[in-house]
């Protein structure tokens, strides 16, 4: 389901409304009056991240294995 802008030329109301994107767009203004309706572009509010969030450690790739440094002798 998404939510769309519709602008009504008969009464100049702005309304959002909701319905699935397999649906046509509306033709009539939801206030009964018999006019056009024109659905707008609207600014939507993309993603929104529900929850008690996002953390470093959720997706941290794995530690390079360590390696020995130059300051420590190498055993032979």
């Amino acid at each position: 389901m998404a939510t769309y802008d519709y602008h009504c030329h008969t009464c100049g109301k702005d309304f959002e409304h909701v319905q699935s994107m397999k649906e046509d767009t509306l033709t009539e203004c939801l206030c009964g009056e018999k006019g056009s309706v024109e659905r707008r572009i609207s600014a939507s509010a993309g993603i929104i991240f529900k929850g008690s969030g996002f953390y470093v450690t959720d997706y941290k790739k794995e530690s390079a294995p360590a390696t020995p440094s130059k300051s420590e002798p190498s055993s032979t």
